[in-house]
């Protein structure tokens, strides 16, 4: 696993549980507003050394009587060839785990939910679902964009684990119009609206 970044403690990435979050490094996205540029280009990834596997594992098994699940986000963690391994080996020491990704792996999701290896799963909607749009703001030109997406939705609908959409709102690329639209296209499930929050350099 490559592995960015590792937050020992965090109360807002899972609500209503205290999580472990570890970032993984690469994206198949480019969104102009990432707030994780250095989990995404390979010019800023390389600048850091991976995490190792142990160094988690070490602290996970510290703290099995304390922390209430493990977060998996990014970057996107579908990417990392080795994904289902490590979450194995995270359930091993008994943690549930929720994962956070773009919805770009369909089949990769399918699989860990299928395999009860997740507990819970958070997916990005970008935008409306419209192919020019979709490909606009996640800056890449793949096709068979919104076909994947659209996947990973149904997935999740038809599956039994708990799960969100949600939307991080830019005025740049969010307008009310859209906005009020995903709402009203996923009102039949736990989606969520969160405004953009830039953060600024000290």
């Amino acid at each position: 696993m490559k592995i960015g970044g590792f937050e020992k403690q965090s109360f807002i990435d899972w609500e209503g549980r205290m999580a472990a979050v570890i970032f993984t490094k690469g994206c198949n996205f480019r969104c102009e507003y990432c707030h994780n540029p250095e989990l995404i280009y390979p010019e800023l990834m390389q600048q850091n050394n991976d995490i190792s596997e142990d160094y988690i594992f070490d602290f996970l098994l510290s703290r099995q009587n304390w922390l209430d699940g493990v977060v998996i986000t990014g970057g996107e963690p579908t990417l990392q060839r080795d994904l289902q391994d490590f979450i194995k080996r995270i359930k091993k020491t008994g943690y549930a785990i929720k994962l956070d990704t773009n919805g770009s792996n369909p089949m990769v999701l399918k699989t860990l939910i299928e395999n009860k290896l997740i507990d819970y799963v958070a997916m990005d909607i970008k935008t409306c679902l419209e192919l020019k749009k979709y490909q606009e703001i996640c800056a890449i030109e793949d096709p068979f964009l919104l076909s994947k997406i659209e996947e990973s939705i149904e997935i999740l609908r038809k599956s039994s684990i708990d799960y969100q959409l949600r939307t991080t709102v830019v005025p740049q690329f969010h307008t009310k119009e859209i906005v009020d639209n995903l709402q009203k296209y996923f009102f039949y499930c736990n989606y969520k609206i969160q405004e953009f929050r830039e953060i600024k350099s000290v």
